[in-house]
């Protein structure tokens, strides 16, 4: 299947909303590939934090800088996928047009009854403290491996609260979310979106949008891979060495990469995980 850039429409919606979703971005051999991978994955399940919500409820992510040529490298380094996050993301003098960057990847696992949910949050708002000063020049795009659902925990938004900009955090149990006194005033005049897709899926969504999910309370996992871009000249000033690849332009591999080059999983040396140690507000 050929996959194809936004179009102006698209571009248009994803800065009025915050979000845009492509359905069937990947199609269902690509998805396939994927989930089979990171189920067999060893290195997956050695680096897989532990976070617990509120109840006691545990999801597990798994996080990495440097993409590879693994089954997620060549996803997420593929040329219609960086084009498109090209398209959104915002210019400052300097930029070439082949300035994207990898900040990082997960792999958020939520499986049955026990997947916990994620308190309403900006990812910009865990990113600030890594004083990246552009947050126009951040964003996310999240791949559903398997479906996602309102019965187990698909994300919710909040439709154009992108445009609040940053909102104040602070931990709730062991995740940091963002302030409830703005969650509520937002929720008062905005729209609260429940962003239910089917695997393949890809959903674009910007820095400052506030997002959250409930736990995974149903018989089915529910299983994404987030990447987070940046672009080369919008510089983490607090981040740490290991993380250089978020102004290290990507190295951008055909579409058809993901399924015709001879690939697997995550290897030790080359991922850079993000210790289990770590604070996980760096997410």
């Amino acid at each position: 299947m050929t996959k194809q850039l936004l179009t102006h429409a698209q571009i248009q919606q994803y800065h009025t909303d915050g979000y845009l979703i492509v359905r069937g971005f990947y199609d269902k051999e690509e998805v396939s590939k994927l989930y089979r991978i990171a189920l067999d994955d060893a290195m997956i399940s050695k680096h897989a934090i532990d976070v617990n919500d509120s109840t006691g409820k545990r999801s597990k992510l798994s996080l990495w800088y440097k993409p590879g040529d693994d089954v997620y490298g060549l996803l997420t380094r593929g040329k219609t996928l960086v084009g498109s996050v090209d398209q959104l993301l915002a210019r400052q003098p300097g930029d070439d047009g082949h300035s994207v960057c990898h900040y990082h990847s997960k792999l958020m696992q939520k499986e049955p009854r026990v997947g916990g949910a994620w308190e309403w949050h900006q990812d910009y708002g865990y990113w600030y403290k890594n004083e990246f000063l552009y947050p126009e020049q951040l964003m996310s795009v999240m791949i559903a491996i398997t479906d996602a659902n309102v019965e187990n925990g698909c994300l919710q938004v909040i439709k154009g609260s992108h445009k609040m900009g940053r909102v104040e955090h602070g931990f709730s149990g062991e995740q940091v979310g963002a302030s409830q006194r703005y969650v509520d005033l937002a929720l008062r005049t905005m729209e609260h979106v429940f962003v239910e897709l089917n695997a393949g899926d890809a959903l674009f969504f910007h820095s400052n949008i506030l997002h959250r999910s409930e736990a995974n309370l149903s018989e089915h996992p529910r299983w994404s891979l987030i990447s987070c871009y940046n672009r080369s000249t919008n510089i983490g000033y607090h981040e740490s060495s290991s993380s250089s690849s978020s102004i290290t332009p990507i190295d951008i591999v055909p579409d058809e990469a993901l399924l015709t080059w001879d690939t697997a999983g995550l290897t030790e040396s080359e991922a850079d995980f993000l210790s289990k140690e770590a604070d996980v507000s760096l997410k």
